[in-house]
């Protein structure tokens, strides 16, 4: 036998497996590519040079309006050397020597439908040089996805999607996006067009993918980044860019597990894009495996990704663990097994989720037998003023963003033949979910052999959701 530990609340659970049990732990099982040396030379060179748009230098003037677009606390790390805290300054410097005057840059946080970012946060992702000069100014704001007063409604695009918009991004005469090619569930990879289609838009515009008849497809499980999901960021993209009159000059940073950059590219959008997927798929996509796996283990912390609670907030434990089948589905034998662990003790952090514990109250009445059931009542939760005005004013996530897990957390059920909860302090949360419990690693092991059969082949993937995620294939 073989001891794992299973990350558990803010620590760990320890299981007890068979010595058959393969383990597999990004950047470290199958090591990550060379990360760069000098990130700081490597994405000035990027920003510089830039792929299918003129330099920076030859493309604004003084009078010239700048907005700089950065991801959110989700992603990307704030270290001295993480990209956003590299690639802005550079991208500021070639501005100011332009000519543009420092109260024409605008830089917006592109939280989309999450909640927005603090103060302290937008310090830690900005650094203390950017902030300071910037942020007291008024000039360093967080996306409003309900401030109709700064959204610019642009129609339908030619494949019949709402498409809203940022209205200090749509009137620039330059918008700087500074993102991370980095493995996700949704649609293969951050960045890219994916930046501005979730960003910096609207419920209404996100509706159009983040949902099931988009979700629920044959070509977004196992992931990838040809799905239709992928397909939809472009076109919305393009129809912004479109719209505008101008291509959003992109600078883009592939990272390896630990936040490190492996490659920077910039230029249009559409040209680096397929750039940098190319090289993530080198680190991303781990062809490794031998066998199909029946049965996969992990463990969910409380505090990770979304934030305080995605680890013990039922739907997004549901969510999290779908994003997992996503990401592994090529390894796993049809139907197969989950078994994670999860202190599931209720805590719905209701100041941070405000919609979830009312889907959650929804799914357990009303006929829903179904999360799909549930989005009968998207316009509902969607529309209700209180909830808004917690995402607007007191850094809740959107009341639609419950939905767009929702949709996830059914491909769990779509492709496993049961999930296990193990530890969890208040069993009946997870139950209301679909999943079964049991209290310890080694009891739901045994139960689940009710379905895999004896000696099944498991998959044990420690640091599931503390590092950067990679999505494994066969090695064949």
């Amino acid at each position: 036998m073989k001891t794992v530990q299973f990350e558990y609340g803010s620590g760990f659970m320890p299981a007890e497996l068979p010595d058959s049990a393969d383990i597999f732990i990004p950047g470290e099982t199958v090591k990550d590519p060379a990360h760069l040396e000098d990130p700081i030379a490597a994405t000035r060179e990027a920003i510089l040079n830039p792929i299918g748009m003129p330099p920076i230098s030859q493309s604004v003037s003084r009078g010239s309006k700048i907005t700089i677009v950065f991801p959110d606390r989700v992603k990307g790390g704030s270290h001295d050397t993480a990209h956003r805290r590299v690639s802005i300054p550079i991208v500021l410097e070639e501005c100011l020597k332009a000519g543009v005057e420092k109260k024409d840059i605008a830089l917006i946080c592109s939280n989309g439908l999450h909640r927005k970012n603090t103060e302290q946060e937008l310090l830690e992702i900005l650094g203390p040089e950017v902030f300071n000069a910037y942020y007291w100014e008024g000039q360093v704001t967080n996306h409003d996805s309900e401030d109709w007063d700064n959204l610019v409604d642009l129609g339908r695009n030619e494949h019949g999607d709402k498409v809203v918009m940022n209205k200090t991004v749509y009137d620039s005469d330059l918008v700087v996006m500074i993102g991370h090619t980095l493995g996700n569930p949704y649609g293969g990879y951050s960045g890219g067009y994916k930046h501005t289609a979730t960003g910096i838009t609207n419920w209404e515009c996100i509706a159009s993918h983040h949902i099931p008849r988009v979700m629920h497809r044959d070509d977004f499980t196992p992931v990838n980044k040809h799905s239709l999901m992928r397909q939809k960021f472009d076109q919305i993209g393009k129809w912004m860019e479109k719209c505008m009159g101008n291509k959003f000059f992109t600078c883009d940073a592939v990272l390896d597990t630990f936040g490190k950059q492996i490659a920077v590219f910039a230029g249009g959008c559409g040209d680096i894009q397929p750039l940098s997927f190319e090289v993530a798929d080198k680190r991303t996509y781990a062809n490794w495996a031998t066998k199909k796996y029946d049965i996969m283990m992990f463990g969910m912390p409380q505090n990770f990704h979304y934030g305080n609670g995605h680890g013990t907030n039922p739907v997004l434990m549901m969510q999290a663990i779908a994003a997992q089948i996503v990401r592994h589905k090529r390894v796993m034998t049809d139907n197969c097994v989950v078994i994670c662990s999860s202190l599931c003790n209720g805590y719905f952090h209701d100041e941070e989720f405000p919609s979830y514990r009312k889907l959650y109250d929804l799914f357990q009445s009303e006929y829903h037998n179904t999360l799909v059931d549930l989005n009968k009542h998207i316009e509902y939760l969607s529309l209700d003023e209180e909830m808004i005005k917690k995402y607007r004013f007191n850094y809740g996530y959107h009341p639609f963003h419950g939905f767009s897990m929702t949709s996830c957390g059914h491909i769990a059920e779509m492709n496993t033949k049961a999930v296990y909860i193990v530890g969890a302090q208040e069993p009946g949360f997870a139950r209301g979910m679909g999943m079964k419990t049991r209290a310890t690693f080694e009891e739901a092991l045994q139960d689940a052999t009710r379905y895999t059969g004896e000696n099944p082949n498991i998959l044990a993937l420690p640091h599931a959701f503390t590092r950067a995620a990679m999505h494994l294939g066969n090695k064949d």
